[in-house]
C-alpha cells in the first residue's frame, strides 16, 4: 500500500469525489471515505492518529498492522511511504462502507417532493445505524462523531415502540432490536407513540406560488440551495426552489426570497444574501422560510424605489446558508444515484429506503 502525507495527515491518496458524492465514516485515529455511485473503487483512507487506529489488523491482517504504523511514523519527513504486500480485506470492510452509507443517507438523501424522490423515516434509519454502530465497536475505541449509539436512539425511543405496533414484522424486529440495545446502553424506552399509519407529507412553504405583499414586483427570479451550505432535513432538494422578487412599499425597496421545506428541520436564522451588482442585502429565514430583506448600495444608502425600477437586476444572486461552490452536476449525480437505489433496491439497502420505495408506489 501507498501513502501520501497530506497537510499532515497520511492518506491513501487525494480523494476522489466532493463532499456531497462521498460516504464518511470517522474511526479511532482515521477516517475511511467511498464515493457514493461507484461501489467498485477502493476506499480512501486519511489517518488521523495511526497509534491510535487499533482495529487496523482487522482490515490488514497482524503483519500488516505491524508495519503500516512504524512506516508511517518513519517516513514523516519524506512525505510518502510504501509498504509492500499488504492489502484491505473487501470483506472486512464491507460493514464499515454501509455505516457510512447510512450516515451519508442521515445528511445528504434528496429529499424533494417536487423531483419525487420520497424522504426517509428517520427513526427507521437512525435505528438500523444505532445496530451497525454497536456491532462495530471494535473500531471505535475512542469517542468518534459516528460512533455515539446512545445518541442515535435517544431522540427516537418512544417512536420505535409506537412503530412496533403498526404490524410490519420487519419493523417490529428492528425495534426490539433497538429496544435491547438501549436497555444495554442505559437509555430511556418511553412512553410509545401512536406511529402514523401512512408517510406523511411535509407541506412545501411559499416557493412561487407562495402567498405575496401587496406590493408590485419590480424583478423576480429563482436560485437553487448549495445542499453543502444548509443543514440537512430543511430544504426540498429539488433545484431553483429559491423564488425573490424585488418590491417597493414606500420610498425604499426591498428583496423577499422565498424558499421550499421538506423536512422536520427549522430553517429559522439560516442566513440569506441577496447581491446584484453593487446592490445587496443580508438578512436569516423565518420559521416559514421567508426573509424580507432591506437593501442597499455600494455606499450603504437604501437603495430607493426611482433606482430599483431603472436598474438591471439580471445578474441577481441569492445564497441561503453558508457560501461555498457547489456544482448542480455533483447533485444531479446524487439524484440519480437516490432514484436508483429507490427503484431497484440493493443488497446493501436500508429498511428506512424499501419502506420510502413501498410507499411511492
Amino acid at each position: 500500500m501507498r501513502f501520501l502525507l497530506d497537510s499532515g495527515l497520511w492518506t491513501s491518496g487525494p480523494p476522489a469525489d466532493a463532499a456531497p458524492l462521498t460516504a464518511v465514516l470517522e474511526v479511532s485515529g482515521a477516517v475511511l471515505s467511498w464515493t457514493i455511485d461507484r461501489p467498485d473503487t477502493v476506499v480512501h483512507l486519511a489517518f488521523t492518529d495511526p497509534t491510535r487506529a487499533d482495529w487496523l489488523w482487522r482490515l490488514v491482517g497482524e503483519r500488516g498492522h505491524t508495519e503500516i504504523v512504524p512506516a508511517l511514523g518513519a517516513a514523516f519527513g519524506e512525505g510518502r511511504a510504501e509498504v509492500e504486500g499488504v492489502i484491505l480485506d473487501a470483506v472486512a470492510l464491507e460493514p464499515l462502507r454501509r455505516l457510512a452509507l447510512g450516515h451519508w443517507l442521515r445528511r445528504w438523501w434528496p429529499a424533494s417532493r417536487r423531483d419525487g424522490i420520497v424522504e426517509l423515516d428517520s427513526t427507521i434509519l437512525d435505528g438500523e445505524l444505532a445496530l451497525l454502530a454497536a456491532a462495530a465497536e471494535g473500531f471505535f475505541a475512542d469517542d468518534t462523531f459516528d460512533s455515539d449509539v446512545a445518541e442515535l436512539l435517544r431522540p427516537h425511543m418512544s417512536m420505535l415502540n409506537g412503530l412496533a405496533g403498526l404490524g410490519d414484522p420487519r419493523v417490529a424486529e428492528l425495534a426490539a432490536a433497538c429496544a435491547e440495545l438501549a436497555e444495554d446502553l442505559g437509555v430511556g424506552a418511553g412512553s410509545p407513540i401512536p406511529a402514523p399509519t401512512g408517510r406523511a407529507d411535509y407541506a412545501l412553504v411559499a416557493g412561487a406560488d407562495g402567498a405575496r405583499g401587496g406590493a408590485e414586483a419590480i424583478a423576480t427570479g429563482v436560485a437553487s440551495v448549495s445542499w453543502g451550505a444548509v443543514p440537512p432535513g430543511v430544504f426540498d432538494a429539488a433545484e431553483q426552489t429559491i423564488t425573490w422578487r424585488v418590491e417597493a412599499d414606500g420610498e425604499a425597496a426591498t428583496a423577499v426570497v422565498r424558499t421550499e421545506l421538506s423536512g422536520p428541520g427549522s430553517p429559522t436564522g439560516i442566513p440569506v444574501r441577496f447581491s446584484s451588482g453593487g446592490v445587496g442585502g443580508t438578512g436569516s429565514l423565518d420559521p416559514a422560510g421567508t426573509a424580507t430583506l432591506a437593501l442597499l448600495d455600494a455606499d450603504s444608502a437604501p437603495v430607493t424605489e426611482t433606482v430599483a425600477w431603472n436598474r438591471d437586476w439580471r445578474q441577481t444572486a441569492v445564497t441561503i446558508g453558508a457560501d461555498i461552490g457547489e456544482d448542480r452536476a455533483v447533485r444531479d449525480r446524487v439524484r440519480a444515484f437516490a432514484r436508483t437505489r429507490l427503484r431497484q433496491p440493493d443488497a446493501d439497502a436500508f429498511l428506512a429506503e424499501i419502506l420510502a420505495a413501498e410507499s411511492d408506489y
